[in-house]
């Protein structure tokens, strides 16, 4: 029907345009910026399920940190225990050497002198090892294995969530090493007085630093169980984090490909509807034909 009121064409056309320049700008801005999900009306349900592999990715990075962060301050004490473990070897040379006959009391004294040094070097270690700027082993005043980061139990942020922790107790073992030194040498207490451990008639002392040793051993032996573990957390992490990276990408980001090809039909209909529309509006001039 031609009416000079109502041009069903062009409306149709219209409306064909309208749909076809909003697809078109949707596609522009999905190429412009990478993303395939720029508002939540582009995608509600993907946009929240994105967000919330978002916040779980986020939270594994930060654990990944904590993990590492974690194998560092247990390789602290672990390498302080190595230094300890070849003090008290050398301690136990010199024990060995002086309950023989054939050392004489000067070759004693001698010895005792740096049995005392080696002595006021575990003292030292106890203190003042540290991570981060706080003691590990003691807090920086009493060396009786107390106080220390590492004197209670250690809790470890392993995951995105509240239930994903780990915790780490080595506390007895440190008491026990703390008391094992004590009984080594004189110098290692709070008032340290010149020691005597070498002239001693009995050779107990041998047995004495066979047990501080095995003290060092059993916690050194802790923190690389620890350590190990945290390094297996650190590649489970990697391995979640890497797959639920991809799982957002599918979400979120642009198939360039695809998005590429929509944008192209799109540009070639709103040419094609821009044209039929001038042809449409052409329509009403036919009335004025028969009016003629």
């Amino acid at each position: 029907m031609l009416s000079l009121h109502t041009n069903a064409a062009a409306l149709s056309t219209q409306n064909s345009l309208s749909s076809t320049q909003k697809s078109l700008s949707t596609s522009m801005t999905r190429l412009g910026t990478g993303y395939r999900v720029n508002s939540a009306m582009d995608d509600a349900a993907g946009l929240q399920i994105a967000t919330r592999l978002d916040s779980q990715t986020r939270g594994m990075a930060v654990a990944q940190r904590n993990t590492q962060n974690g194998i560092s301050m247990l390789q602290t004490g672990e390498g302080a225990l190595n230094e300890v473990s070849n003090i008290l070897l050398r301690m136990k040379d010199l024990a060995t050497e002086a309950f023989s006959a054939s050392s004489t009391a000067t070759d004693k004294t001698a010895m005792q002198n740096e049995y005392d040094a080696l002595g006021t070097e575990l003292t030292n270690i106890v203190k003042n090892t540290s991570f981060g700027g706080t003691q590990l082993f003691s807090d920086g005043t009493t060396i009786d294995g107390s106080n220390g980061k590492m004197s209670a139990a250690m809790s470890f942020q392993i995951g995105a969530s509240a239930g994903e922790t780990m915790s780490v107790d080595v506390s007895t073992q440190l008491t026990a090493l703390a008391t094992s030194l004590g009984a080594v040498s004189s110098q290692y207490n709070a008032t340290p007085a010149a020691g005597t451990e070498l002239s001693a008639t009995a050779n107990t002392l041998l047995t004495t630093l066979g047990t501080a040793i095995d003290k060092v051993g059993e916690l050194r032996a802790s923190f690389g169980a620890a350590a190990n573990r945290l390094d297996h957390v650190y590649n489970n992490l990697q391995n979640m984090s890497t797959n639920t990276t991809a799982a957002k990408g599918r979400i979120m980001d642009t198939d360039f490909a695809a998005e590429s090809s929509t944008m192209t039909t799109k540009q070639m209909l709103l040419q094609s509807g821009t044209a039929m529309l001038k042809q449409s509006n052409s329509m009403s001039g036919l009335v004025m034909s028969l009016l003629g």
